[in-house]
């Protein structure tokens, strides 16, 4: 009857131990098997914040309150006459490159006149 009692109770205990078990594992900062398999030497090592990681990151590194907006960027949006400047500029950069691009088909056709076709089989 001690032993039934003991048996059952410890069935019991089983799911219940399990169930937390499983859910301590899903926590990252607190996992004793992970700091045993660290310990051990066979778990994952921790990796060093590369230098320019560090140096991007801000010392104080606050989050915005709700219903404050953002403060006002020093660099102010361009305005139309801009605006048609750097597309002129832009337009200007794509024929550049084109007539670039169609220079290099022709001396490529020019160089590749006296030869034969190479079929692959």
């Amino acid at each position: 009857m001690i032993v039934r009692r003991a048996v059952r109770a410890i069935a019991l205990a089983l799911p219940v131990l399990a169930a937390a078990a499983s859910f301590g594992g899903c926590s990252g900062d607190v996992n004793p098997l992970k700091a045993a398999m660290v310990g051990a030497g066979s778990g994952i090592k921790p990796v060093e914040t590369p230098d320019f990681v560090a140096q991007s990151r801000k010392t104080d590194a606050s989050y915005m309150p709700v219903g404050e907006s953002a403060p006002r960027r020093a660099i102010r949006a361009r305005n139309a006459a801009g605006q048609s400047a750097l597309q002129a500029e832009l337009e200007g950069a794509r024929n550049r490159n084109e007539a670039k691009g169609r220079a290099a088909e022709g001396a490529a056709k020019n160089a590749a006149k006296g030869l034969a076709p190479n079929p692959v089989e």
